[in-house]
């Protein structure tokens, strides 16, 4: 065959001195991922139990959150593992379908952005239109869309790499992602240089644009009206405006990373391979349970329901 099929494991090199360091490792890196259970978790469960919180905008925030469980769980509990090996390793599928779930995570991410955008566009700019435009039937085909088109798309890629022929198996890097398996072959890359470049392009710029859009349009409508309708309106959108740069940055100093690995320190390239698996899914339930009122007055009445109860 000429895939590789032959290959059972890949060693994951990009650790940076695991043997001293390798229970410090373990343990912050448990405390992150408990933290980011608890967070997003505690906000998921207050919008799914208050029907009050069942409307598009809401739904969206869980559905963000969501996503992050998801994204951080393709790494984690990996991650957590390698930390007590003696050697990371990986199988071939396995890391392929690690790669699979954190680029899907990623597009997916923005795809949620982006409705999340078009909500308090539509709320904002059109509110006498929100009902009409923005109906529970529309919630669900935006959500199917923001998960299927990158799990499709990054589903391709993925069966693109693996007809690659490896000719190397050491990634060096802690996790796996398309563009480091693809570095490992001896064949022609073009073909999944060029649909990478074809997805990246497809999956992210629509749905970058389209924020910048909305929020240029939203700006437009604060300025003609009152102070007060423009707190209101700040208010609401603050959190998802943090979270997308928040967001953005760190995947672009991914994206950037995985194309220049090798030509920067291994600790730098460790850094910025994580940061969008730990900063957006910390701050995400934190911006959205303290920013938002209705939901953070949710979560205080559950932890004081809980503390009077002991």
């Amino acid at each position: 065959m000429d895939n590789s099929s032959d290959v059972t494991y890949l060693f994951m090199d990009g650790h940076v001195e695991l043997q001293k360091y390798r229970y410090f490792y373990f343990i912050i890196t448990l405390a992150v991922y408990l933290l980011i259970i608890f967070c997003n978790s505690v906000v998921i469960f207050v919008i799914y139990t208050n029907k009050p919180l069942h409307e598009p905008m809401y739904i969206f925030i869980a559905a963000l959150l969501f996503n992050s469980l998801f994204g951080t769980t393709a790494i984690y509990p990996k991650l957590l593992s390698d930390f007590l090996s003696e050697r990371p390793v990986t199988s071939y599928s396995a890391c392929l379908f690690q790669g699979f779930c954190i680029y899907t995570y990623g597009a997916s991410e923005f795809g949620l952005l982006a409705v999340m955008a078009f909500d308090r566009y539509v709320s904002i700019c059109k509110p006498l239109q929100y009902a009409t435009l923005v109906k529970m039937s529309t919630v669900k085909k935006l959500l199917f869309f923001c998960w299927f088109m990158p799990s499709f798309i990054t589903g391709i890629s993925v069966i693109v790499t693996f007809r690659l022929q490896l000719c190397k198996f050491k990634l060096n890097r802690i996790y796996c992602n398309n563009s480091a398996i693809a570095k490992l072959s001896c064949g022609d890359l073009s073909a999944s240089n060029s649909f990478g470049l074809f997805g990246l392009i497809l999956l992210l710029f629509p749905p970058v644009m389209y924020i910048f859009y909305s929020y240029i349009r939203i700006l437009e409508v604060c300025l003609k009206n009152s102070k007060e309708f423009r707190r209101k309106a700040l208010q609401t959108c603050f959190p998802h405006i943090i979270i997308f740069i928040s967001f953005t940055f760190t995947s672009c100093f991914e994206v950037i990373n995985s194309r220049f690995e090798g030509n920067v320190p291994l600790i730098f390239s460790v850094v910025v391979s994580i940061e969008h698996l730990v900063i957006p899914p910390l701050i995400n339930p934190i911006m959205y349970g303290l920013k938002l009122k209705e939901i953070f007055n949710r979560v205080k009445k559950i932890m004081w329901k809980r503390r009077t109860s002991f």
